[in-house]
């Protein structure tokens, strides 16, 4: 089942910066953050043709080659849904829809950093490696490209704390920040456990 959310995860994030941005150096950023995020747990293919030629290579059974391009498609499907939300029209009011849209920014892009985080800085499987700092920073930027626009791409408490001070953010949204980035931690961590039980 680990196999199957990591191609998920790292399938939505991809196609919703696609989605999102359009801009090659933040697509190509969050492929590269997903490999090294799930690499160690599903190979990290996010790709159904990756996984067909990986399967004729003989190195992923019938049954998992099916199960990953559903995950995959369902990732890409979720990652649209998303993305709709942001781009499209809704019937909400103005204001509560820019508010929506802004927990919604700061949950994903924290979720992605805590989930890279995590992956690559403090799985067992990937102790000892010296590309952490670069996955964790490329998070940050494809995020930033995705997203910044309707949060101001905090993905940080801290970071907004700041933000507010220098009057960038304003105060009286200071709960935005809050809520979407532990919200988007609390969750990432939930992920990551459910996917390394045994890494304590």
């Amino acid at each position: 089942m680990k196999k199957y959310i990591t191609e998920f995860i790292g399938t939505f994030f991809l196609v919703l910066t696609v989605c999102m941005t359009g801009n090659p150096l933040a697509i190509g950023a969050v492929l590269m953050v997903m490999i090294y995020a799930g690499g160690h747990i599903s190979g990290g293919h996010y790709n159904p043709a990756i996984t067909l030629a990986i399967f004729v290579r003989g190195r992923i059974t019938a049954s998992d080659t099916l199960i990953y391009i559903g995950s995959q498609l369902g990732g890409a499907l979720v990652a649209a849904l998303v993305a709709s939300v942001f781009i499209h029209p809704s019937s909400e009011s103005l204001q509560q829809l820019v508010i929506t849209k802004a927990i919604l920014a700061e949950l994903l892009g924290t979720f992605a950093l805590a989930y890279v985080v995590l992956n690559v800085a403090t799985a067992k499987a990937n102790a000892g490696n010296n590309y952490f700092g670069l996955a964790i920073g490329f998070t940050v930027l494809s995020m930033a490209f995705c997203l910044g626009d309707y949060s101001g791409g905090a993905f940080n408490p801290a970071v907004a704390v700041g933000a507010s001070v220098m009057k960038i953010f304003a105060w009286k949204n200071i709960w935005i920040y809050l809520i979407g980035c532990f919200g988007g931690a609390a969750l990432a961590a939930f992920v990551f456990k459910l996917n390394n039980p045994e890494d304590k």
